[in-house]
C-alpha cells in the first residue's frame, strides 16, 4: 500500500469527510481523491478497514442517494431540488 493511501486511511478512520475536504487537507484536486478513494476500497477488501459512504441527501425533500456516488449529484431525482449535502465517507476498522 503507497504512503498516500495510507495517509487516506490516517485522514479518514472514524472521521467522515467530504471529497472537497479531503481534497483541501491534502492538497489535491476532488476528482483525483474520487480516483483515488476508488482504488483504496479495492486495496481495503483485503486489509482490516472498511470504507463507509454515508451518502447524498436532498434537503429539500429528503430523498437519500445511493452510496454508490462518492460525488455530489446535480439535482434530485424526486423533486428536482439542486439543495443536496455532499456524501461523506469515513474508514472504520471491520
Amino acid at each position: 500500500m503507497t504512503m498516500f493511501r495510507k495517509r487516506l486511511i490516517e485522514l479518514l478512520l472514524n472521521t467522515p469527510l467530504t471529497l472537497y475536504d479531503i481534497g483541501k487537507r491534502l492538497d489535491i484536486d476532488k476528482k483525483e481523491v474520487e480516483d483515488d478513494l476508488r482504488h483504496l476500497i479495492r486495496t481495503l477488501k483485503r486489509s482490516d478497514y472498511k470504507l463507509i459512504v454515508h451518502p447524498a441527501r436532498c434537503h429539500k425533500c429528503g430523498f437519500t442517494f445511493s452510496a454508490g456516488h462518492l460525488h455530489k449529484p446535480g439535482k434530485c431525482p424526486a423533486c428536482k431540488g439542486t439543495w443536496i449535502a455532499e456524501p461523506l465517507v469515513e474508514i472504520i476498522r471491520k
